[in-house]
């Protein structure tokens, strides 16, 4: 793991043409709580789904979540749930609680490269969050958990299928994410790694070991250090100039 803030755990980013960013919690603090308003409507909707109690609808949530990578996975294995309704239910949440970031678009217009989204949530979903940010122009594609066929993050062939599509190269790319756990199979496949550190317990899981390469405690401080380099050594920023 490099250090945070060394010149030198910089350097190499400095040449990377893609960069590819988890969306829930990773782009906004996991302290603003939208994804406790998915977990809600999760649970009431299995819950309605399996005729069970939300005790009972809670604890299989978060069972096929921890096997599966995410719940719906495993409804759809072991129930047969139609994933469609299930998203547009679960991402029908109230969104006004984040406002746009001037700090982190400012970074991400300085930062050189391609930039991707990879979530496990909807394009819809993604999209809608993108707008309130204001950030949504800076990223060419989103790759959601319907284009990975439903298999979510950390599967590997989800990040076969984001390779496929957007033609990335792995060695040229960095991956930034608050699960540690999705982090590894980027790792393995050649990618720079930065997590996105929260004190979320799913967050932490799988945080130990080298397939992470970078910390970032606040994203938008971490990206400005990052661009801070890069503009000082004078390479172009991503709209083609220095500031």
């Amino acid at each position: 793991m490099q250090s945070v803030g060394s010149e030198d755990a910089y350097a190499q980013l400095r040449r990377c043409a893609t960069w590819i960013f988890d969306l829930d919690n990773t782009l906004y603090p996991c302290t603003i709580g939208l994804f406790r308003q998915m977990d809600e409507r999760m649970r009431a909707y299995i819950a309605a789904f399996l005729g069970m109690d939300e005790a009972a609808a809670f604890a299989l949530q978060k069972d096929y979540f921890h096997t599966y990578g995410t719940s719906l996975r495993g409804l759809m294995n072991h129930h047969q749930m139609d994933p469609a309704p299930f998203l547009a239910d679960v991402h029908d949440i109230d969104l006004s609680l984040l406002e746009a970031d001037v700090v982190l678009e400012q970074a991400l217009r300085q930062l050189s490269g391609r930039k991707l989204i990879f979530t496990n949530a909807t394009t819809r979903h993604a999209e809608r969050v993108l707008d309130r940010l204001g950030i949504g122009h800076h990223f060419t594609g989103i790759f959601d958990i319907v284009a990975a066929d439903y298999r979510p993050k950390p599967t590997l062939a989800a990040y076969h299928a984001l390779i496929d599509q957007f033609g990335i190269d792995p060695r040229d790319a960095v991956m930034v994410e608050d699960m540690a756990l999705n982090l590894r199979p980027a790792a393995e496949l050649g990618m720079t790694t930065v997590w996105v550190r929260t004190l979320s317990e799913h967050g932490q899981m799988g945080s130990d070991g080298d397939h992470i390469h970078h910390v970032a405690d606040d994203l938008r401080d971490w990206l400005q250090a990052v661009t801070a380099v890069t503009v000082a050594s004078g390479q172009d920023t991503a709209d083609g100039s220095v500031d």
